[in-house]
């Protein structure tokens, strides 16, 4: 009886591994999801459909990512890679296409999906050079941060996921349509919370808030960093507390996998609060799927300009 027991103790914990497995192995396409935001994006459009990897979490700057082997190794099996784009993912996305050699994901080919093709880009530099620091030639990649860049991200990709596995294409299109009907709906309720925060003055750790900024009718004031990704240093702080003396803001936001310390610093010091927002799907506790994201970035927003 006892040995009974125990076998059936241990079916129970393999049990929902071997159904992840099942559920995998009948997927009809594999797709490797560059940030969070799009792989919570494409399980969300493909269903059961799609077996989905994602390769980077809330928790590590996209920017730079070390192209590990067993990247390459998801990269190779990969019949859609959905990324960012607009060169957000140059220092390790070349490198992995280029050790997987597989020529369905290629620049070009249907399985290469980049989100920021599908949106309007903001801050697009006249021109670039490395002394103005971490700046993208093709505009600011950071799109997530606006709920109606999904929206159109969205469409595309259902209409891409239709195209590469055409068997399921009714069931993207509906899984899109049931989407974005639920998006809709939300993004008129997330405008209507957010109303207080419009013309609100905000400090930002890194240049990675111009969408959220947008949307939200922020007016951003300062920056911690003098450059993009050049972290911040004692002397830029203390001009960026200088000039709060002359532009008061009302409270310096950074990005969950950012160092807390010198927004710290400012908000003891200009005594304003540092407000930690998710980012991207997974940064808070909030934020585990899109609609927690911007529910959870809108309530901690409103929290801190009390």
């Amino acid at each position: 009886m006892k040995y009974i027991k125990q076998m059936f103790t241990a079916v129970l914990m393999v049990l929902p591994l071997t159904l992840v497995y099942m559920q995998n192995a009948n997927a009809s396409i594999h797709v490797f999801a560059c940030e969070p935001a799009w792989g919570a994006l494409t399980k969300v459009l493909g269903g059961d459909d799609v077996s989905v990897y994602t390769a980077t979490n809330a928790f590590q700057d996209p920017h730079h990512i070390q192209a590990r082997p067993g990247l390459i190794a998801k990269m190779r099996r990969a019949d859609l890679i959905a990324c960012t784009g607009a060169q957000l993912e140059i220092g390790w996305l070349p490198v992995l296409l280029r050790q997987a050699g597989n020529g369905r994901v290629q620049p070009g080919q249907p399985g290469n999906f980049a989100a920021t093709d599908y949106v309007t880009m903001l801050e697009k530099p006249a021109s670039v050079d490395r002394s103005q620091g971490d700046v993208h030639p093709g505009g600011n990649p950071h799109i997530q941060t606006d709920p109606h860049n999904i929206a159109k991200v969205a469409k595309a990709l259902a209409d891409t996921l239709a195209r590469i596995d055409s068997s399921h294409a009714a069931d993207y299109r509906k899984r899109y349509q049931d989407f974005d009907k639920r998006w809709q709906a939300a993004m008129a309720r997330w405008d209507k919370e957010a109303a207080p925060l419009r013309g609100m003055k905000i400090v930002v750790h890194h240049k990675n808030w111009v969408y959220l900024v947008h949307w939200l009718g922020l007016k951003e004031v300062a920056a911690l960093e003098a450059k993009p990704g050049v972290p911040p240093s004692a002397g830029h702080l203390s001009e960026v507390l200088k000039q709060l003396k002359n532009q008061p803001s009302r409270m310096v936001i950074r990005a969950a996998y950012q160092e807390s310390r010198p927004d710290e610093w400012l908000s003891e010091h200009a005594h304003i609060p540092a407000v930690k927002l998710p980012f991207t799907v997974g940064g808070t506790d909030g934020a585990k799927d899109l609609f927690g994201l911007y529910d959870d970035t809108i309530a901690r927003l409103l929290k801190g300009a009390k």
